[in-house]
């Protein structure tokens, strides 16, 4: 038995996309019923989110390295299912305009780290399933979380 990223993602056609790519189906189950859980809690409460990016390639990643918007030159958390961006959602346009601390308090809540606490490069629209210190195993394929992980324990 395999996991997400090798049974689902590793074997989608839009692996080696350049493109933005928002599909919820890409993101591991748990990851994707937090985000879902997020945007329905951040809704009731006046604040209306909606998924920017959720799998991202190397070739993605690169592109984005090379403009300076990220400071990966490799895949991040997003290559695995494992992560999320979550922008505003203006008249059906995304928005990265005014706080996002709520999107902060609500991914803890639903289990979420939220990249916006990050001190060396804060990402404030970035929501992962997995601690920065996991990431190197995850990285290197020799961990990838079950469904009982919780990055907060």
């Amino acid at each position: 038995m395999g996991n997400f990223y090798q049974d689902v993602i590793s074997k989608d056609n839009r692996f080696k996309s350049t493109k933005v790519i928002d599909d919820t189906k890409l993101l591991e189950p748990i990851t994707r019923a937090a985000v879902q859980a997020i945007i329905k809690e951040a809704r009731d409460n006046g604040l209306d989110l909606m998924v920017f990016e959720t799998y991202r390639s190397q070739a993605r990643q690169t592109q984005l390295f090379n403009k300076g918007a990220s400071k990966l030159k490799k895949v991040g958390v997003h290559h695995y299912g494992l992560a999320c961006d979550l922008v505003r959602n203006v008249g059906g346009n995304p928005s990265w305009k005014g706080d996002f601390s709520k999107l902060g308090k609500l991914a803890r809540k639903h289990g979420l780290i939220w990249g916006g606490v990050w001190p060396n490069f804060p990402d404030e629209y970035h929501v992962q399933r997995c601690t920065v210190a996991r990431q190197k195993s995850l990285f290197a394929g020799t961990w990838y979380p079950d469904d009982n992980y919780d990055p907060y324990k």
